[in-house]
């Protein structure tokens, strides 16, 4: 990978939990635009997400921060927007102004309607009051409404990839939110033909593969089995 240079030549650093899908956004934008990053593991298992040093970099507690040099940003969408302006190589937003919307449209939608329902603290929430046959359930009901929803959003626009044939914004919270379903909710994606092309195409991808759970430092061995 490339590592940037001149002023910028500080390593970045991206705290991160390889099963996070917020966290694989950010590492799949790192590796497209060819940035060298240190790999900090929290696990949020342990609870390390807690700790006042952690907090004092992000208050709420979440995964993943960012840290170029003297800059620190939290939220994926908030990373993913700083790496688009100030390194814009290979950028993840187009041009057309009805592309980009869209694009945002599923980025936030994965960001907004999916992933914070079958996170750790909610699914936990779940389990303790219901049963852990229960925290699937629910995990599995609101992917299915979230994906059914991109299906109808993308059906006109996508062509190898989620809004056409260049990989964008949208792409990189659909592929880590489609293995999560896949992966560890068992969402059957025999629904969602179109969400099944495109995931299919992302797997052909270096920089996606690359950044997926099981090829973190943190992924227990069991993780790539």
């Amino acid at each position: 990978m490339a590592s940037v240079t001149g002023e910028d030549s500080k390593k970045l650093k991206l705290y991160s939990y390889w099963r996070s899908s917020c966290s694989c956004r950010v590492r799949i934008a790192l590796k497209l635009k060819g940035l060298d990053y240190e790999y900090i593991a929290i696990n949020l298992l342990k609870g390390e997400q807690k700790s006042p040093e952690f907090l004092k970099l992000n208050p709420i507690g979440y995964v993943p921060v960012l840290v170029d040099g003297d800059i620190v940003v939290a939220d994926s969408f908030a990373i993913l927007l700083y790496l688009e302006e100030k390194y814009p190589e290979h950028s993840l937003l187009p041009k057309d102004l009805q592309k980009r919307a869209l694009n945002y449209q599923a980025a936030n939608l994965v960001s907004s309607s999916i992933q914070p329902l079958q996170n750790l603290p909610v699914l936990g929430y779940i389990q303790e009051k219901l049963g852990a046959d229960e925290k699937v359930v629910w995990a599995q009901t609101h992917i299915r409404k979230g994906f059914a929803a991109l299906e109808k959003l993308l059906e006109n626009y996508a062509g190898k990839y989620a809004t056409g044939n260049e990989v964008l914004l949208a792409d990189l919270f659909l592929a880590p939110q489609i293995d999560g379903g896949v992966r560890r909710f068992n969402v059957d994606m025999k629904e969602f033909p179109l969400l099944s092309r495109i995931y299919k195409a992302y797997k052909e991808l270096p920089a996606f593969e690359d950044a997926m759970p099981e090829r973190q430092p943190d992924a227990p061995p069991e993780a790539s089995a």
